[in-house]
């Protein structure tokens, strides 16, 4: 692991990873390094060749009378949880590296003399920016300028801080940044009180008095669950009730739309209930996502798993949707090979899928139950020749095919009751996929499967050695690719299926699903 505090420093390091088009994973942070920062990294060294993290109290963000100055800095332990984590560079520099222009930058008030990010302020005035004017201005600049310099493929932020989320991912829309940006989970003590960099600041009465937060939120999450209420004003009392605060230490209570920040009077499909409360001199936020809609299954697994089967049988046996991902990367494919493009002509195809438009439509058919039409035309049928076979993958590995897709897998998504398999469902498509399973099966079995397959298409002389070696091989491809890598879940039920039969494996799956669901299933 290396340390860089110098733009030019840090910039010639990535210089190799840029060239060779490796991806490169961002975890900004303000250090003080704590569990939930960790998770940010953990994933971020799981899904990347190279990880940055970044440690900067970034001045922009703070307004007059906030804690700047007493704000824990502990650079040499971040630095060494950092290189324990596979951290590949921390980059630490001073405010004069980032805001050489302005003569001292001690707080929002100093954006005056920068050239800073302004996001929309329908945004930025509700929760936590009524009470904290220019925060978010500050938080996207800076985020701008680290994508700017780091330029990674993937940058990821906590769940924790929600309305920085929300204004991150409007910020990477409106300006075009072309990074993914991944949102983890809050990560929580023992007591539930969520991870901060700031509960250093609470003594051992103010920690408990905290716990209660995280209690309220679950208080309104039941209410909303067991149906009892849906309005903003009686979540917000379920919230309060019994907590052990005065009124006047919350900063805010609110439900807003997890997307827009907008208030919401009625959590309907999907909704966001968000506090700040201060518990003595420490301001402390939390939240919770209250969703309805039908669950979703999530099912991954490497090659020769036996995944899309199970997922079609499991999907009619449960009265859901199978989300085919396969057809629609086949459709896809068929657009492709009849606008007579060229398959190595990236820019052109890239031209071509994002205007495209991809439907899948039920047929009430058990053997095939979705239709699939592209640009108004049915090609059920036509996605299932040779020639589309022998492509898709070529067509599939291609980044814009990839980010057209997932935008209309997630619009499926959205009233849930699917059932969706591949290598990164549960990790990227449907992080919040109510069931996830991780399909797999040893590569001696995997080989026998398709020793079995091919020699019932009456190949005789099959060579075993060399099918275990190609499955050995084709996992390693996968796991190591730069986009949609294998990945299992770190929430996903493992399925390890070499005694099961295909009956078996879609009956422990309709087991469990029927077990976590009992009113759905």
């Amino acid at each position: 692991m290396r340390l860089f505090q110098t733009i030019a420093g840090v910039r010639t390091q990535l210089k190799s990873a840029w060239q060779n088009d490796q991806s490169i994973g961002l975890v900004p942070t303000m250090g003080a390094l704590h569990q939930g920062h960790l998770s940010l990294i953990d994933r971020a060294v799981q899904e990347n060749e190279v990880v940055v993290v970044s440690i900067f109290v970034n001045p922009l963000q703070f307004e007059p009378g906030s804690d700047l100055a007493d704000y824990p800095r502990q650079l040499e332990q971040d630095c060494d949880l950092c290189e324990q984590a596979g951290v590949d560079i921390v980059f630490a520099p001073k405010a004069s590296e980032l805001y050489p222009q302005a003569s001292q930058v001690s707080g929002t008030e100093s954006q005056q003399e920068l050239t800073h990010v302004v996001p929309p302020p329908a945004m930025t005035s509700q929760l936590c920016g009524e009470s904290r004017p220019g925060h978010f201005q500050g938080v996207a600049t800076i985020v701008t300028k680290l994508f700017n310099i780091i330029q990674p493929s993937r940058a990821y932020f906590g769940e924790k801080d929600a309305q920085q989320l929300a204004i991150v991912r409007r910020l990477v829309q409106d300006l075009n940044f072309p990074i993914e940006i991944r949102a983890c989970p809050i990560v929580r003590e023992e007591s539930g009180l969520a991870c901060s960099s700031r509960n250093q600041y609470l003594t051992a009465q103010q920690r408990e008095q905290a716990q209660g937060l995280y209690q309220g939120l679950q208080r309104a999450k039941q209410a909303f669950e067991t149906g009892e209420t849906r309005t903003g004003q009686d979540l917000i009392a379920a919230l309060h009730q019994q907590m052990p605060f005065s009124p006047s230490q919350f900063d805010y209570t609110a439900l807003v739309h997890p997307d827009t920040l907008q208030p919401l009077g009625t959590a309907e499909e999907k909704a966001l209930l968000a506090l700040a409360a201060y518990i003595g001199k420490t301001r402390l936020i939390d939240n919770i996502i209250l969703r309805d809609r039908a669950p979703i299954i999530a099912i991954d697994g490497p090659a020769g798993s036996g995944k899309s089967s199970v997922t079609r049988r499991v999907a009619h046996e449960l009265g859901l949707l199978h989300l085919d991902t396969g057809a629609m990367y086949r459709g896809l494919t068929w657009l492709v090979l009849n606008s007579k493009i060229s398959l190595d002509d990236e820019a052109g195809i890239a031209e071509l899928v994002s205007q495209a438009e991809v439907e899948l439509l039920l047929s009430g058919r058990p053997e095939s139950p979705v239709r699939v039409r592209v640009n108004g035309h049915d090609v059920t049928d036509d996605i299932r020749s040779h020639i589309v076979t022998r492509n898709v993958s070529a067509i599939s590995a291609q980044k814009a095919v990839r980010e057209k897709l997932i935008e209309k897998q997630r619009q499926w998504g959205e009233k849930g009751g699917v059932v969706a398999e591949g290598r990164d469902i549960g990790t990227h498509v449907f992080p919040d996929a109510e069931l996830k399973i991780f399909l797999t099966a040893s590569v001696g079995e995997r080989a026998r499967r398709r020793q079995k397959e091919l020699m019932s298409q009456g190949q005789d002389s099959i060579d075993f050695e060399q099918l275990q070696y190609e499955i050995q091989q084709r996992d390693n491809y996968d796991s190591d690719r730069a986009i949609a890598p294998l990945r299992k879940a770190p929430d996903a039920i493992e399925l390890l299926t070499d005694d099961l039969t295909i009956e078996q494996v879609i009956e422990k799956i309709v087991k469990l699903y029927r077990q976590r669901f009992p009113t759905t299933g």
